[in-house]
């Protein structure tokens, strides 16, 4: 894409984008849906016309500039067309995170001070009006699917088709005023609004101009050289930024196609059937397919297993050389390439990355160990640091340059620095205006010269430029022995094993460390239907004496890991304890993109962590959680306290 395509070109808003795409790219796809089984297809022409249609119909019902759109719902074209829209008739939209419960729409419907809302279906109307009584701004609801509304009052609701049949029949008499509106648009009016995670408190609505989206979406599309006929699959919150840049920005700036999956049951399906060539995944979403596979290889014939262990040390020996183009011997050369056609091709085409040419994992730090597997498959994952706050991106990794312990360098046009407590901060085209109706927290974050600070410790490696982010700042502490304390370094570890979903450790100020370990149902409940071991429930399974000498085993060999590293030896875990219950965003206690919320799991569950200290063997405990439709409940265990095998740090330095 051509450097002169920028704003001074008349390309400073997102319709303008739209509109050019619409004319240079009118046949080429630009969004597809599937749904009941068969992809829907629209190209950028139709798109264009589309979104005009919703358009107009907000300007019939009364949107007026500065309004403040709400969109709810699974990713869907036409959730995706609403923003579009609602920028064209100069209001700002807000996606919302769909799976949020009514009270948390409620604190952000309430503080943007929404008029309108459209929601994906009837899921998501009911949480709306179960909260409309305490929205005083709240006017209009637009509704997408039909399905299970028929009854509902239709003064209180709209459906998409009609506001877009209202917008088309008045099209003569709404058209110049929709076209005043996108003429006001330039590069410093909101794009968007998107809340923050809430990891520590209350979300805050980030702010994002056209520049923040425009820039971003243009530099890091050519920094991975992103090309018009690229596929991607949105299937990632639409609430999340790094949706919004992939699925809106960038596919806006490269006119690439944008894929919407029929449901989260079908994504993996959906996945393998579209094949994109660029695709974004956290952490969490790479540890779920490698343990899926691993059950299937549980379940395979001893020989299978063994060529699987075989070609996978190969794999793992030189795939990521040859990724990179490096020498490597023919002979290993050689025997990878019978890899990729026994196991790798298949594999990676089971998984549905057989046509990715680049691949990227951000949000949390993700374990060396599994990002090394999907390299060594031949996968160009990399990964990326970044923030809403950033619109995504901070620093990433160049082809060549990709190594599991950095995030790579600065993105093209970011400034980075790193204060004197460790902590990194950046600058950059892709810095937020503002928290929205808090100046106080704006400030706190950026000072006046642009600078922001993100909240992690890191340092910038003097020989290459990559960055290493060590943890949350506000995370990483001393044992009480001055020894550094970095948890997520051992979480990382502890999540590689395909037993273990998530982890959370503790030891602050501690002589020792401890941890928190939830079980990975899948993988856990397949080893226990293959050797014939009957439970009931979440609860049961995780107590099993089977399962806690297997999770045993798995922190004592994640201790003599961590016990090599000279500066986190000290983090081995000496207790931990396997939870009775699912961490769970409805409980409060992962936020909705799935981060630890750490301070809230401390006080909530304090009577388990002060007995993994006080030298206690069970503790008894009861713990509220919140069931699918909404109801509270209370759910109680008595838990066994595990003491695991740890690695003196002076019998370390004697085998050195």
């Amino acid at each position: 894409m051509s450097d002169t395509l920028s704003g001074a070109d008349g390309l400073v808003s997102v319709p303008a984008l739209l509109h050019r795409n619409a004319t240079q790219f009118g046949n080429a796809p630009a969004y597809r849906e599937k749904e009941f089984g068969i992809w829907q297809s629209w190209t950028w022409a139709q798109t264009y016309k589309e979104v005009e249609a919703l358009a107009l119909g907000l300007l019939d019902l009364g949107v007026a500039e500065g309004d403040f759109i709400a969109v709810i719902g699974r990713n869907r074209p036409y959730l995706y067309w609403s923003m579009m829209a609602a920028q064209m008739v100069g209001a700002v939209p807000v996606p919302l995170y769909q799976d949020a419960a009514a009270e948390e729409m409620a604190y952000t419907l309430g503080h943007c001070g929404a008029r309108f809302v459209i929601a994906g279906d009837q899921e998501q109307v009911d949480k709306v009006m179960d909260v409309q009584a305490d929205l005083p701004t709240f006017e209009a609801m637009i509704y997408l699917d039909p399905r299970g509304l028929r009854k509902y009052d239709p003064a209180a609701l709209t459906q998409y088709s009609a506001v877009q049949d209202r917008g088309r029949e008045k099209r003569a008499a709404l058209e110049p005023e929709m076209k005043a509106r996108i003429a006001k648009l330039d590069y410093d009016s909101t794009a968007v609004m998107l809340y923050t995670s809430g990891t520590t408190g209350k979300p805050k609505g980030v702010v994002l101009s056209n520049r923040n989206v425009i820039e971003t979406s243009k530099s890091s599309s050519e920094f991975d050289g992103l090309k018009q006929s690229d596929d991607i699959l949105a299937y990632l919150p639409m609430a999340w930024v790094g949706d919004f840049i992939f699925s809106v920005g960038q596919a806006l700036w490269t006119g690439f196609c944008t894929n919407c999956p029929e449901s989260a049951d079908t994504m993996h399906t959906d996945l393998r059937e579209i094949g994109p060539t660029y695709y974004f995944a956290p952490p969490r979403v790479f540890e779920t397919q490698l343990t899926n596979v691993m059950i299937r290889m549980e379940d395979a014939s001893p020989f299978k297993k063994r060529m699987f262990d075989y070609f996978m040390g190969v794999a793992r020996r030189v795939g990521p050389a040859i990724l990179d183009g490096q020498t490597v011997a023919t002979s290993d050369r050689l025997l990878y390439r019978l890899g990729e056609w026994m196991i790798y091709g298949p594999l990676k085409n089971t998984l549905g990355f057989s046509r990715v040419r680049v691949g990227y994992t951000a949000g949390e730090a993700i374990g060396p160990e599994i990002f090394d597997f999907y390299r060594s498959l031949g996968i160009n994952l990399k990964q990326l640091y970044g923030q809403t706050e950033a619109t995504v991106f901070i620093t990433a990794q160049p082809d060549g340059q990709v190594r599991s312990d950095t995030v790579g360098i600065s993105c093209p046009g970011v400034e980075l620095k790193i204060a004197d407590n460790g902590e990194v901060f950046y600058r950059s085209p892709g810095v937020f205006v503002e928290y929205y109706k808090n100046a106080e927290s704006t400030a706190d974050t950026k000072d006046s010269e642009g600078w922001v600070a993100t909240g992690d410790a890191g340092f910038i490696e003097e020989s290459s430029g990559h960055l290493r982010i060590i943890d949350r700042a506000k995370d990483v502490g001393k044992m009480a022995s001055g020894a550094m304390f970095a948890p997520k370094y051992v979480e990382n570890k502890l999540k590689f094993f395909p037993n273990i979903l998530e982890t959370v450790v503790f030891g602050n100020g501690r002589e020792e460390c401890t941890a928190f370990v939830n079980i990975d149902l899948n993988a856990v409940g397949n080893w226990a239907e293959r050797n014939n071991i009957a439970y009931a429930s979440y609860q049961e399974l995780a107590g099993h004496p089977e399962v806690l000498a297997t999770i045993q085993s798995h922190v004592e060999e994640v201790n003599k890991s961590v016990a090599q590293d000279e500066m986190l030896s000290e983090c081995q875990v000496h207790r931990f304890v396997v939870l009775h219950k699912q961490l769970d965003a409805d409980d409060g206690e992962l936020t909705r993109t799935q981060k630890v919320r750490r301070r809230i799991i401390e006080e909530k569950f304090s009577d388990i962590i002060d007995a993994m200290y006080d030298g206690s063997e069970t503790i008894s405990t009861t713990t509220e959680v919140t069931y699918e439709d909404g109801r509270k409940g209370a759910i109680s265990a008595t838990l066994d306290i595990r003491t695991a095998a740890v690695v003196s740090v002076a019998h370390r330095m004697a085998a050195e």
